[in-house]
């Protein structure tokens, strides 16, 4: 099948060059769930640009009938972050000109539903999808204001014009996946949240971080905090309930880089997990991941370790490796200007966990990430 492919203005640089986007959209015989994946948010995290391309040459070989609802695939989609340079290196993760992370700029209509009470007890009885349907409406029309303020004579910082174009395709959703990596160097893992457990196992990945604690400024954050408050608020009503709305990010290996085996992780995972949910009906393909057990932990069990002196780090434990309380981690050669001679640091574990995430750069100055352990 082919795709419908629309491009997107963002941005028009003081050059008068413009920035656009690319949406490839992939529409079924069938009507069903909207799927929505993007990569490249942050500008150094490439390799869910290479899953998205494997990802659309298998979905030109399939046939209309095969594919029920539709999924769009933006990749590339902060042209700003992944054009950035510094020397040899792509940082990207920040808009240098606001100084905003962004992950971390988006509409979260959570925090301006202040009429959710009243929206629960007038839906109480309702059927799911209806209650869904309603609820979508007023987030929709709540978003579309943004659209005034972008369009007024003093418009917007560019951050929020940027966030309003990708929002704006992913609202009315049903599935949100973000593909990232570290900024530095870690394991294949994804991020989800509370009652997904079994759908984050579809991913055939072998661990997975529940985010148990967060602002709602992320982009997975803020698409799916308004439905999970609502969910909430129908329990307290005592009507237990659970929309078929789901956000993932995929950390995929290391930064700057585009890993093969993770990119195989995430296309073999992304296949499954449409089959799984009814997307792709096509015979066997489910059958890649069968019964995949995951090790599943919670974001506020994370601990970050930052350099306690400024130096080189010559000895570090392997990505991956499972530690101790007391097992040493690291070692600093730090150096001095006090007419002493050069010091080696060892630093310790704190408590016992995994170590999935190390810093690429191993000189650091006092204060900077050295290393993640999560619990």
């Amino acid at each position: 099948m082919l795709p419908v492919i629309g491009t997107i203005a963002l941005r028009q640089m003081a050059s008068g060059d413009r920035l656009s986007l690319q949406v490839y959209k992939f529409i079924g015989d069938q009507p069903g769930k909207k799927v929505y994946i993007q990569s490249n948010l942050h500008g150094a995290e490439i390799a869910g640009n290479a899953v998205i391309h494997q990802l659309i040459e298998f979905l030109l070989t399939i046939n209309d009938s095969d594919l029920v609802g539709e999924i769009w695939l933006v990749p590339v989609c902060n042209p700003m972050g992944t054009n950035e340079r510094s020397h040899h290196f792509s940082p990207g993760r920040y808009c240098v000109y606001e100084a905003k992370d962004w992950n971390r700029i988006f509409w979260d209509y959570e925090k301006e539903a202040d009429n959710l009470v009243a929206f629960t007890k007038s839906q109480l009885h309702l059927d799911l999808e209806v209650v869904r349907q309603n609820y979508l409406t007023i987030i929709k029309q709540q978003f579309a204001k943004s659209l005034e303020k972008i369009n007024s004579p003093s418009s917007v910082p560019y951050t929020e014009l940027f966030s309003y174009k990708l929002q704006n395709l992913s609202l009315d959703a049903d599935y949100l996946i973000d593909l990232h990596t570290s900024s530095n160097q870690a394991l294949d893992y994804l991020y989800y949240f509370r009652n997904r457990e079994d759908s984050a196992k579809y991913f055939g990945l072998d661990f997975g971080i529940l985010l148990d604690k967060y602002d709602g400024d992320a982009f997975d954050e803020a698409f799916i905090k308004p439905w999970l408050a609502l969910e909430a608020c129908f329990k307290e009503f005592g009507r237990e309930i659970k929309f078929d709305v789901e956000a993932w990010t995929l950390e995929l290996g290391t930064g700057m880089q585009i890993n093969p085996d993770s990119v195989a992780k995430g296309v073999r995972g992304l296949k499954n997990y449409l089959a799984q949910k009814g997307i792709l009906q096509i015979p066997n393909l489910s059958d890649e991941i069968k019964n995949h057990e995951m090790t599943f932990a919670s974001s506020s069990n994370r601990k970050k370790y930052y350099a306690i002196a400024g130096g080189m780090i010559q000895w570090r434990i392997e990505l991956g490796s499972y530690v101790k309380a007391g097992e040493k981690l690291y070692q600093i050669l730090s150096f001095n200007k006090e007419g002493n001679l050069p010091s080696v640091i060892d630093v310790r574990a704190q408590k016992d966990g995994l170590v999935y995430d190390v810093a690429t750069n191993q000189a650091v100055n006092q204060g900077e990430f050295v290393l993640g352990i999560i619990s």
